[in-house]
């Protein structure tokens, strides 16, 4: 026989496993769902099959030949298991359970991930989230991740992507101080003559070039300053101190402008970009672990009946080449 079993082949060998255990046709045939009949053939051709007689049959008995014997008792314990197998993958689908790897951006994490955590560990007590922080903007299936939450201009086009919240605007800011000491750019290229908090997204050289929006299309301004991060919350602390104009979602810094913090800038050159989206590689049977999670993060988003794009809807139109923080 070939190593690998073919489709026929393994209801043939059920069809034999099913006589043996019973010594009876009718009796196999009934557990199997089949007419004694249909069963008869299937037996008939696995032994065509392995070239070998595995069954005694008379009008009033049945009995395993020795070659049947010996192929029986090392075959059935290996079909029970398979069984067994299947059924304990089985029940995944019927509880969530089993191991969610999740990539997402820190600020993302912390609005959408990091408050349904203790409903749902309660609720979800054989589920495993394994969440990953990072910035960095990763291939989700060469690194073995489930879903991602991250902003639309980085999502693969393959990938399903669910909005959360609506879109997102940077901007640049400084505090009072820094103002009052070096004035306020009138237009974005004043920047060049600013002391500016840059930011470098992880695994990059160079430091993230600042985008405006102007006469109908963006454009970057490499700025120039005396500190460089790879962390955006100390980059605006850093700019609360007055160090240098920081550039920032502006949800991140409502609050201290709204306490006269931090002063916004050039808000004329700052338009909106696709926001967060919670993404994951396209699937025909989703695991109950995975879809589980995925409502989780969405119940959280308060805006969800408005902002939503769709339950499973691709990210909209972006420009590879632009990557914001």
């Amino acid at each position: 026989m070939d190593p690998l079993l073919s489709g026929s082949d393994y209801n043939q060998l059920r069809a034999f496993l099913a006589v043996g255990e019973t010594l009876s046709f009718s009796r196999a045939a009934e557990r199997l769902g089949v007419s004694p009949s249909a069963l008869s053939q299937l037996v008939r051709g696995f032994e065509e099959r392995v070239g070998v007689r595995l069954l005694n049959r008379t009008t009033r008995s049945v009995a395993l030949t020795d070659a049947g014997e010996n192929l029986f008792r090392r075959v059935q314990p290996a079909v029970s298991e398979l069984g067994d197998a299947i059924g304990q993958v089985r029940r995944y689908r019927e509880r969530p359970s089993g191991i969610v790897r999740v990539h997402s951006f820190r600020a993302a994490a912390e609005l959408y991930i990091e408050p349904m955590l203790a409903a749902f560990v309660r609720d979800f007590p054989d589920v495993v989230l394994d969440i990953t922080l990072d910035d960095a903007v990763v291939d989700l299936v060469a690194g073995g991740f489930d879903a991602a939450i991250r902003i639309g201009e980085v999502i693969d086009r393959d990938m399903v992507a669910v909005r959360l919240g609506p879109d997102l605007r940077q901007i640049a800011v400084a505090s009072p101080d820094y103002l009052e000491l070096h004035g306020r750019p009138a237009h974005p290229r004043d920047l060049v003559g600013h002391r500016c908090i840059r930011w470098r997204w992880p695994g990059h050289v160079m430091p993230y070039a600042w985008e405006f929006f102007g006469n109908g299309s963006w454009f970057e301004v490499a700025v120039e300053g005396p500190l460089i991060f790879n962390d955006k919350d100390m980059a605006l602390r850093a700019t609360l101190r007055g160090i240098g104009i920081g550039f920032c979602i502006e949800d991140a810094v409502a609050g201290h402008i709204a306490a006269g913090e931090l002063v916004p800038l050039l808000e004329d050159w700052s338009a909106a970009f696709p926001g967060r989206f919670l993404c994951y590689p396209r699937q025909r049977q989703m695991a109950p672990a995975l879809r589980a999670f995925i409502d989780a993060v969405r119940a959280v988003d308060s805006r969800a009946v408005d902002s939503r794009v769709g339950d499973d809807v691709d990210a909209g139109p972006r420009q590879e080449d632009r990557r914001r923080p």
